[in-house]
């Protein structure tokens, strides 16, 4: 039910600057107040449980070749505040509904001398409040280049948190905990190598960035709803503790292009005392628009295989022949080439993988490596890369698609541009009907590498915009998408729900890559899944590389049983069983569990959490009555205490624990689990040992 009431509107003639707006959330746990400081400067705080956890903190923004800017000088000219409780089914999610409960503050700003007006616009939810700047028509601000948002997040202490180093092209990095004061310290260590990198501070970091207060405060800092406007990250004052945002400019330094009317994207801040509170929360999705695609049938959540992991660990390889070290497509000749005998997409190989995956009950099946182009495709700078349409000799796609079908599998497409961004624009009709001909309902895109046009960033605005370009085009064409090196999710799967994972973190590849943290799975949940679902690829039992490739020296740090579990606490509609086919069936009795558990959901429970700790996940299937749990554990052994109180009263289940053993331990000894079963009710309780990097995972089946 909807209910939307106006409470007040207030026209402020006398003393604009002196009156203190004040808002508070439905539960009351919240309250925000609004002011202008000396020289009508706007500032809000942020309270909870009559605990300050943001310190009066600046708005505005900066503007290019404006000496004015929107900055200061303001007066109020009024407010209007407003209550809405609306509840809402998602196409696909951990729950079957979502409840959008906020208190609103419209403020209304004029600036003295240039009569500009600026909005801003405040919901206070009962996890937390959004915000952000409003450009209404008008005279004095229609275009507007943006040099600096000058929007602050001043925290109250030297809190502890988890952060990435802040960069305007990846959010591939392992996770650093320290305190705030700590960062700049820290900074050179936590940025690792990558193939398109650029930081722009020893204090600068990625939202979304996780804390946690000496007085046991969790406050997370994030954004929703980017559209059109630059990734924002945030640059640290270390010395009085207060962040500001921090744009990714583009090719030449410019922090956004506006045109009146205008909404920024919202400004996030999640807080509990319970950090179970921050994973559940929903506030980023309830702050995107409502579904814009009416007919949304074909937007279906997948659990699929592929040909994708022994490439990672370099097994097999995604290029067809040794021959070339140029590539001109539509000129070289591939059928004068002599195949190099690694390469993985051939039709045969491919053929495997589907009758696995028949066998097993996936539902695609993933195939990179299959056209043209790889042999020089990165680290080049080359615009026309790929073509997405024309295969190798050795990739018959008709012959794979009608064997598929026959075999009730679906295809998936890749599309890797390699930072070619123009191109892959230029080919976008002709790529996304080529997978309609062919049977091809999911495309994963790939970004890997710096971006053209030359010097634009993978966060800047014209990227992000590409990024949204190619997502509505998908839908034109009935497409579902899984955008990898783009831009972090900000919850605009609501309003593009074939949006159905994106990877822009560290994910299981790097554990090819020289490995993740053990505890990086305990991490990622409090931070980039806030967003939105992560394609993290989870499903590792080999977790020695050398057995795949024996020049990669890389482990897998994290035992069989977190594999398992990382289906149920690293939510997302797409998730695949990466491993090889072979390993599967050396452990088929813990191959059950990735095979049954669902990636759909009617309820979902956060039964223990501590970030960078551990986390325990208790999720219900879609359209039945059975459960499934996942526990993931940090660098600690730990005992988990989980009550199943959320389960049906009078009725008896049966319980199947795939659990670390006794001597399990990520780099000793990861392959080292017990399968057990036992009636379970809801007055059960359970207590499970979890290893160093290991966990547990529990189907719960109604009997």
């Amino acid at each position: 039910m909807k209910k939307i009431f106006f409470a007040i509107t207030v026209s402020i003639l006398l003393f604009p600057r002196a009156i203190a707006q004040q808002l508070k959330s439905p539960n009351g746990d919240f309250t925000m107040e609004f002011t202008l400081i000396d020289n009508g400067i706007p500032v809000y705080n942020l309270s909870y449980k009559d605990q300050e956890v943001i310190k009066p903190s600046k708005l505005g923004l900066e503007l290019k070749n404006d000496g004015k800017s929107l900055l200061n000088g303001f007066s109020i000219t009024d407010t209007q505040t407003t209550a809405f409780d609306d509840t809402w089914v998602p196409v696909w999610g951990e729950v079957n509904e979502i409840r959008n409960r906020y208190n609103e503050l419209e403020v209304h700003l004029k600036q003295e001398g240039t009569e500009r007006v600026l909005r801003l616009r405040f919901r206070l939810f009962d996890d937390g409040l959004g915000f952000r700047y409003e450009f209404p028509e008008q005279p004095g601000l229609t275009y507007v280049v943006i040099k600096e948002e000058r929007t602050q997040f001043a925290m109250t202490g030297d809190h502890t948190a988890f952060w990435i180093p802040g960069d305007y092209d990846t959010q591939e990095y392992d996770y650093t905990e320290s305190k705030l004061s700590e960062i700049r310290g820290k900074m050179e260590a936590a940025i690792t190598p990558n193939v398109s990198q650029t930081q722009f501070s020893p204090t600068g970091v990625q939202t979304s960035l996780m804390m946690k207060t000496d007085t046991g405060i969790y406050i997370n800092l994030h954004e929703a709803a980017l559209i059109d406007y630059p990734c924002m990250h945030l640059n640290l004052d270390d010395t009085d503790m207060v962040f500001q945002s921090w744009l990714t400019p583009d090719a030449r330094g410019d922090k956004g292009y506006i045109q009146a009317p205008f909404e920024t994207p919202w400004r996030t801040i999640i807080v509990s005392d319970d950090a179970r509170d921050i994973l559940s929360s929903k506030m980023s999705l309830n702050l995107n628009e409502p579904c814009k695609i009416s007919d949304t049938s074909w937007i279906k959540p997948v659990k699929y295989v592929g040909v994708w992991w022994e490439m990672i660990t370099g097994k097999s390889s995604w290029s067809y022949t040794n021959d070339f070290p140029s590539v001109k497509l539509g000129k070289t000749d591939y059928n004068k080439a002599n195949p190099n005998g690694t390469h993985a997409a051939n039709t045969e190989h491919v053929k495997e993988y589907i009758d696995f995956a028949a066998e097993n009950g996936f539902d695609g099946v993933l195939v990179e490596g299959w056209n043209q182009g790889w042999e020089d495709w990165f680290g080049n700078s080359k615009d026309y890369v790929f073509d997405f349409v024309t295969p190798y000799p050795d990739f018959d796609v008709e012959e794979i698609h009608q064997y598929a079908r026959s075999k009730g599998v679906k295809m998936i497409m890749h599309h890797e541009t390699s930072g070619a961004v123009r191109n892959y624009e230029r080919h976008l009709d002709k790529a996304y009907q080529f997978m309609n001909d062919h049977g091809y309902e999911a495309v994963k895109s790939g970004y890997v590498g710096d971006i053209i046009p030359r010097g634009e960033y993978h966060y800047g605005q014209w990227l992000v915009s590409h990024y949204q370009y190619a997502l509505e085009k998908a839908a034109e064409y009935k497409v579902m998408v899984n955008a990898h090196e783009a831009v972090r999710p900000t919850g605009i799967s609501r309003t593009y729900p074939n949006l159905i994972g994106n990877e822009s973190a560290r994910g299981t590849e790097y554990q090819a890559f020289g490995g993740n943290k053990p505890n990086h799975v305990t991490v990622l949940p409090f931070t980039r899944l806030l967003g939105g679902p992560m394609d993290y690829t989870p499903g590792i039992f080999e977790m020695d590389i050398s057995k795949l490739n024996p020049e990669n020296t890389s482990h897998v740090n994290a035992t069989i049983a977190n594999q398992l579990a990382l289906y149920v606490t690293m939510y997302s509609p797409l998730q695949m069983a990466a491993d090889l086919p072979e390993n599967y069936k050396r452990f088929p009795d813990a191959f059950q569990f990735i095979k049954d558990v669902p990636v759909d959901w009617d309820d979902s429970k956060y039964l223990e959490a501590e970030p960078g700790r551990y986390i325990t996940v208790a999720r219900k299937e879609k359209g039945g009555s059975n459960w499934f749990v996942g526990n993931v554990n940090g660098n600690e052994t730990r005992t988990s205490k989980i009550k199943l109180d959320f389960l049906e009263k009078g009725k008896k289940y049966t319980a199947t624990i795939y659990a670390d053993a006794s001597d399990a331990h990520y780099k000793t000894n990861p392959q080292a689990y017990t399968i057990s079963t036992k009636t379970v009710t809801y007055r059960s309780l359970l207590k499970l040992r979890s290893a160093s990097g290991g966990g547990y995972a529990i189907s719960i089946v109604e009997k």
